[in-house]
């Protein structure tokens, strides 16, 4: 296998990404789509689905938010269904949550925030481990943040916080899975298309030895 083979994913790998249907999701979904992969995306914008599946046709979707337990469930028999099994999830699932002084931070949008940025990567982690000890396709786990990470940015307490989480949580089960050969690392992106592309790379076998990585893309320092 040549060098420049061996930055491409495999062929008819089987992806999951969560929160798939637009912006950062969606540009990974197709990417790994058109490297030949099977894709299943899950979203909880219907609409933004349905043009996903219908533009990119091979694509299957479930429609689902991502911090409900009950909807991941739903999500993993549709890709039982849609797939047959997993050898990469995507899990993406984040918004920014409010900027503002700690003392305005209201109780409800800081909850809501931790739903979708912490506990759905540990509801879909935990339902996806299984599947991905059971692939031969050199397995993979990726994790994204909302944007790139600035964990000294001021007034962006709960934004730092769920980010620090996710880091954390990849880097543990990064120790926890490396036996079983399962690759983890995370993605925490200011460019949509070069996060796509590093998807693909982390699932190449040019990436076979790296894993507990949480790599940010943030342009250039006089564009930060």
């Amino acid at each position: 296998m040549s060098i420049l083979d061996t930055l491409r994913p495999p062929p008819n790998l089987r992806v999951l990404v969560t929160a798939g249907a637009g912006g950062v999701g969606a540009a990974i979904a197709r990417a790994f789509h058109e490297a030949g992969a099977r894709v299943h995306v899950c979203d909880v914008d219907r609409s933004a689905l349905d043009r996903l599946t219908s533009a990119a046709p091979g694509i299957t979707g479930s429609m689902a938010d991502a911090s409900f337990p009950a909807d991941v469930d739903g999500v993993f028999d549709d890709v039982r269904g849609a797939l047959g099994g997993l050898d990469v999830l995507v899990s993406n699932a984040g918004v920014a949550g409010p900027i503002g002084p700690i003392e305005a931070i209201d109780g409800g949008f800081w909850e809501r925030t931790i739903a979708v940025n912490v506990h759905s990567q540990f509801y879909f982690a935990r339902r996806a481990v299984p599947l991905l000890k059971q692939s031969l396709a050199g397995p993979c786990l990726i994790a994204t943040g909302s944007m790139a990470w600035r964990p000294d940015a001021a007034y962006r307490t709960l934004f730092a916080s769920s980010n620090a989480a996710v880091v954390g949580l990849i880097k543990s089960l990064a120790r926890e899975l490396g036996p079983h050969g399962i690759r983890v690392n995370a993605i925490l992106p200011g460019a949509v298309d070069d996060a796509a592309a590093l998807a693909l790379f982390l699932c190449s076998p040019a990436a076979r030895r790296l894993t507990g990585q949480a790599v940010s893309i943030h342009g250039c320092p006089e564009q930060a």
